[in-house]
């Protein structure tokens, strides 16, 4: 179980609150991560959860498509020197390649399967092997569409965020444009109706805190105050859509707009941000902030 001092590292990072306000949610959330997450949140500290998707791992994401089957993959190395490397993104490419000529369901699977050099397991642990780091095929998911329908795609230019989207229609430019918007954007899901309802609900439960808990609130109507909290509902999971987005080329219409006025739509997309969810590894910070955590 992770520490104290762990978690007031990875809640700051994640906040960006101050070590006080970290320190105080931790104990007041039963050392809950999430819980405390929400605490401050709803205490005005915290006004959103956009750093949580930052963590230390490294390595690359890719993306291969070929006729109507594509493939996304995400390598993963200890650091990103090793993930810059020639030899690393020659096996990035083989894990990719290897995937899209053959079929895996799970990783078991994908491991198994044969390459020049043996099996997919054997090539990662022999670059494993020759450079001291410990590599992994963390993820990966294959991605079809009929005749009917386009795939975009995008790789950031790190490489560490990818994207593979199919959409309803036929315009290479507009799929392109989309694949660069759930990239840069970080969309999570097409639209409200693809969102599951336990996301819906836990917004709402921190939106309704919010809003209690700000004063000016104290002698607003029930009715009054159950808008708002639909409002800063709608409001925070825009982002997370992908069509109730700010279109990025041009934020004078949404996503939505975008598509209609092209004929298209988005059936279904996969995106990708290395590292994202792995436990940070515990550094001098440690030592740093001692002081601080016991005052």
């Amino acid at each position: 179980m992770a520490s104290l001092i762990e978690l007031v590292k990875e809640l700051r990072e994640r906040t960006g609150a101050g070590f006080a306000d970290c320190k105080k949610a931790l104990e007041s959330t039963e050392q809950d991560l999430e819980k405390a997450i929400d605490w401050l949140r709803e205490k005005g500290i915290a006004k959103s959860a956009a750093k949580a998707g930052r963590v230390a791992a490294e390595g690359l994401a890719k993306v291969l498509v070929e006729g109507n089957k594509a493939v996304i993959v995400e390598v993963n190395s200890e650091t990103d020197f090793t993930a810059r490397n020639e030899k690393f993104k020659q096996l990035v490419d083989l894990v990719a390649e290897t995937l899209l000529k053959n079929h895996a369901e799970t990783l078991e699977e994908a491991l198994d399967l044969p390459t020049a050099d043996g099996k997919l397991s054997e090539a990662i642990a022999a670059l494993s092997f020759a450079t001291g780091e410990k590599m992994t095929l963390r993820r990966f998911e294959e991605v079809t569409k009929t005749d009917d329908q386009i795939f975009g795609q995008y790789l950031h230019f790190d490489g560490k965020k990818a994207c593979v989207v199919v959409l309803n229609g036929n315009k290479e430019e507009v799929a392109k444009n989309i694949a660069m918007q759930i990239v840069g954007m970080n969309a999570q899901y097409v639209d409200r109706d693809s969102m599951p309802a336990d996301i819906v609900e836990h917004e709402r439960a921190v939106q309704t805190e919010i809003v209690k808990n700000d004063e000016k609130n104290a002698n607003k109507p029930e009715n009054i105050i159950a808008k708002m909290v639909e409002g800063k509902i709608s409001k925070s999971l825009k982002d997370m859509c992908l069509v109730e987005q700010d279109y990025l080329l041009d934020p004078s219409m949404n996503v939505k707009t975008y598509l209609a006025n092209n004929g298209m739509s988005v059936a279904k997309f996969v995106r990708y941000g290395v590292g994202e969810g792995i436990e940070k590894k515990v550094d001098n910070w440690v030592e740093e902030v001692q002081a601080a955590l016991n005052s």
